[in-house]
């Protein structure tokens, strides 16, 4: 009888949570090998079905890096990258429209699946506009977000459909182009004035530590990520990512961003309906 009462006192905590957040939109970019693992990919979307349920607008922006990196070391093509980014000539760029395309249809099915009403955007409906990327090296085909096609996206939203959408923009010369999954998350956040921006990763976010879990960093503002950059609290992989969150909130459209491990089980429901949260958080000030 006490564990069904305390299931009980967990939905009550989350009240408060669920009234401010509905018909809010919440962007949750999902990439890297956590994409890749079945268990945490049911977990993640058993919480996204949730968060639909209760009446938050979700769009999810998923990246598919390992598995593009993967097809085309099979095709015998060694990946090559720029400064962080990926050349993508006319070869590359077949392949990465493939595995995206893969990637979206599977996290789609699997939505269907946990009775989510959904819809995937692949790239050719034209959400993302793009400009070829200039670079101080030809980089093939990859793009400059130029734009957001809010209404497109809006429509699917005031549907109730949770919305998948790839990586990819189009040019003015509907040409495909290939784009970093952390630009199109904050991009779309920040064009749809959404309540969050959601990193997912598999780290349990920022920590002065990282050898040490009690150590995790519940909410910084982007002056402190400013610091412990400088005072390499903050390294590595860890920048990207506050970097990314901390250009949403500079954007002026984005509330607030977050950073969750995927790993832990219903991680999602845990950061927004709890008072203590798990992740880390980064705010403006």
């Amino acid at each position: 009888m006490e564990a069904i009462i305390k299931k009980a006192g967990v939905l009550i905590e989350a009240i408060p949570y669920i009234q401010a957040f509905r018909r809010k939109i919440f962007v949750i970019k999902y990439g890297g090998s956590i994409l890749d693992d079945d268990k945490i990919r049911h977990n993640v979307l058993e919480d996204i079905v949730f968060l639909s349920c209760v009446g938050i607008r979700t769009i999810i922006v998923h990246g598919g890096g390992p598995q593009i990196s993967a097809r085309i070391k099979e095709k015998g093509i060694k990946p090559e990258f720029h400064n962080g980014i990926r050349v993508t000539d006319k070869e590359t760029l077949k392949i990465v429209i493939e595995e995206l395309d893969k990637l979206n249809t599977k996290i789609v099915e699997e939505i269907k699946k946990l009775k989510g009403d959904v819809t995937g955007l692949k790239g050719q409906e034209n959400i993302v506009k793009v400009t070829k990327k200039v670079a101080d090296r030809e980089l093939g085909y990859v793009g400059t977000i130029t734009s957001v096609n809010q209404e497109a996206l809006e429509d699917h939203l005031r549907k109730g459909r949770i919305t998948v959408v790839s990586p990819m923009g189009i040019s003015v010369e509907k040409q495909p182009h290939n784009i970093n999954a952390d630009e199109v998350s904050s991009a779309i956040a920040n064009s749809m004035q959404a309540e969050k921006l959601v990193l997912l990763t598999d780290v349990p976010g920022v920590m002065r530590d990282p050898s040490d879990p009690g150590s995790l960093i519940s909410t910084l503002t982007v002056e402190q990520v400013a610091q412990l950059i400088k005072s390499n609290v903050i390294h590595g992989g860890m920048i990207p990512k506050v970097s990314s969150c901390v250009e949403a909130l500079s954007g002026g459209g984005v509330k607030k961003t977050h950073i969750v491990d995927a790993r832990l089980p219903h991680a999602l429901l845990l950061e927004f309906f709890t008072d203590q949260g798990v992740g880390t958080q980064i705010i403006k000030s």
